[in-house]
């Protein structure tokens, strides 16, 4: 009885390490996407519009000279935090995980911006190859993330949170939070820049609200076939199986 119980305690460690890998490919598709955005200079994704103002501001030397990676980590805990204020004592302590996919999200935007770095849309026509490409990859990477079946992501925890104190559908409370997060980065241009910059809050931004929506409707439809994968343990069920067979020859 004890080796069973110990086998599954591993067996549900190592598919929760197996979930999570599979969220982080999820997540390094998303940053990747939104690195292309940023990269188009026609207008950065809604989460990471108001990073990016904030580290522009930062190599201007208007703001702590911060990546947007970590600014986008700080946006996130911020968000975390919004989430207890709202929910108080129905927020439910695994919520604090978002803390930690919120720290490597950030941290993949960094990494993804590094990776990109050489790329130059020097042409309309190239922005809007890059803008396209980066609403495409980000709405698959959204749409894996939210199959993986983890918690949520803090852009939409906030709104869960919400959703469920106002009672208002969580669609609906969304595209608010996500107007709002627009409008904060509108209004961080104004304060640190005096204008607008339409490189980080332009047509691409648009865009991407309409855009990535359309795409992870699209794919979620059709990656069925991930839930196979997701369940999949590698290597340890072989070993199950093989003490498996085993126990029976040891009774005898």
């Amino acid at each position: 009885m004890n080796i069973a119980v110990g086998i599954l305690r591993k067996e549900r460690i190592l598919s929760f390490l197996w979930q999570h890998i599979l969220l982080l490919l999820s997540l390094d598709l998303m940053t990747a996407g939104v690195a292309l955005c940023v990269k188009s200079c026609l207008g950065s994704s809604v989460i990471s519009s108001l990073p990016l103002v904030c580290s522009l501001a930062g190599e201007a030397s208007l703001a702590p000279a911060l990546t947007i990676g970590d600014y986008t980590i700080i946006m996130n805990f911020v968000l975390v935090f919004c989430q207890i204020l709202v929910l108080r004592r129905r927020f439910e302590p695994v919520q604090l995980f978002q803390l930690v996919i919120g720290f490597f999200f950030g941290w993949l935007i960094d990494l993804n911006m590094a990776l990109f770095a050489s790329l130059e849309c020097d042409t309309l026509y190239s922005q809007i190859a890059a803008q396209f490409t980066g609403c495409t990859v980000m709405g698959v990477g959204i749409a894996f993330e939210v199959r993986c079946g983890s918690v949520a992501m803090p852009g939409e925890g906030i709104s869960i949170a919400l959703s469920k104190v106002t009672g208002q559908p969580f669609a609906k409370v969304k595209i608010c939070v996500d107007t709002l997060l627009v409008v904060l980065a509108i209004v961080a241009c104004y304060y640190f820049f005096g204008a607008w910059l339409w490189n980080v809050i332009g047509p691409g931004t648009l865009f991407a609200m309409v855009y990535v929506g359309l795409i992870v409707k699209f794919v979620t439809c059709r990656i069925g076939w991930f839930d196979s994968v997701l369940a999949y343990v590698p290597g340890f069920r072989r070993y199950i199986f093989g003490l498996a067979r085993m126990l029976p020859r040891r009774n005898r």
